[in-house]
């Protein structure tokens, strides 16, 4: 067959390693629907990203929403338009989804990031958003809040997405709690063949924490290393998720350089990557082979071994629940997702006054 780039031929040759795109946008999800992307992720920025690339499509729209909801304000408004923008998309992705029986074509939403301590609020809204289509999956942040709530919404029988996760120890947290939740579901005699729970590993955001912090502290070791960080992680994660059965497959994301897609490849995970980056990988050079069992080189594993908030990101006791908001990771990327989501809220406000 034809390949239309290095993503495709993986997508084709690996079908363990679903390849997602990392938009909900409509350029976006047909580009890669036509390279066998099996789902999609989005989270306040990408949404705001959508909205304002498409804004021949939704202005019209946002325009409508501020009329006929005469009492809302700017975050009710952005609210129904997430939601709307979600139930849209997620049709693009319904045939892949019923043609894997629920395990594969979701698109993921995520609930509002400023719940990160309320565990109430967000399956509240893990509901409202599992309600919006059938292929939906509901981003959680991986707090110890999130962690909580993750096990109620798998209970309640909703295909969870943990996001703001760098860590090992996260990933295990939320395996365990979503595997709490499949039981209780399983003792009422509910059916579980449907549910496809993801943890994401924001392996390129763990990389740029451990970069941020050796700055910070000056400690000196050989920048490729740090190149390698979040690739160590997962594929820690990755043994220990095999090792135990977990229900949850792991999920790489927030692509940083090529190891982030070529090192991890051939495993049974999902990749999320940006428009840009699939357009990057598409078109590179680099050969498509199965790498996932392959160790990180030692020469790097030594360097980031010298690097105490290594040893929180990849050991699975390196952190407890409680001290998940702790890390500079989980802070850098909520404050991220809290401006993505306030800049949203300002570009509504702007049609209301």
């Amino acid at each position: 067959m034809e390949y239309l780039g290095k993503l495709h031929q993986a997508a084709v040759e690996f079908p363990q390693t679903d390849i997602w795109m990392d938009s909900c946008g409509e350029e976006e999800l047909e580009y890669g629907l036509k390279r066998g992307i099996v789902g999609a992720t989005s989270n306040p920025i990408i949404v705001g990203n959508v909205i304002k690339n498409e804004l021949n499509i939704w202005e019209k729209r946002i325009k409508e929403m501020v009329v006929e909801m005469k009492d809302a304000s700017e975050e009710d408004i952005a609210w129904e338009l997430i939601y709307e923008i979600g139930a849209l998309r997620s049709k693009k992705l319904l045939p892949v989804f019923e043609a894997n029986k629920g395990k594969k074509g979701r698109l993921s939403l995520q609930v509002n990031a400023k719940y990160y301590r309320n565990k109430d609020k967000m399956v509240e809204q893990a509901v409202k958003i599992n309600s919006l289509a059938p292929n939906m999956q509901v981003k959680i942040p991986a707090s110890a809040a999130g962690v909580e709530a993750m096990e109620e919404a798998t209970y309640r029988g909703i295909s969870i997405n943990a996001t703001v996760s760098f860590t090992v120890a996260q990933a295990v947290a939320v395996a365990e709690a979503v595997e709490r939740g499949l039981k209780r579901r399983e003792a009422e005699g509910l059916d579980n063949s449907q549910m496809a729970p993801i943890c994401t590993i924001m392996i390129g955001r763990t990389d740029d924490w451990l970069k941020k912090n050796t700055t910070k502290t000056g400690q000196v070791v050989l920048p490729e290393a740090l190149e390698w960080s979040g690739v160590a992680v997962i594929k820690e994660a990755y043994r220990i998720y095999k090792e135990r059965g977990y229900t949850t497959r792991l999920l790489s994301a927030a692509n940083r350089n090529v190891y982030h897609w070529c090192e991890i490849l051939g495993g049974d995970l999902v990749q999320t990557i940006n428009y840009s980056w699939h357009k990057r990988l598409n078109a590179c050079d680099v050969e498509v082979k199965d790498r996932m069992a392959d160790q990180v080189p030692e020469v790097y594993m030594n360097e980031l071994n010298k690097i105490e908030e290594f040893h929180k990101s990849f050991e699975e006791n390196g952190m407890k629940p409680e001290e998940f908001v702790t890390y500079g990771g989980f802070r850098d990327t909520l404050t991220t997702f809290i401006a993505g989501y306030d800049d949203l809220c300002k570009l509504i406000r702007g049609y209301m006054i």
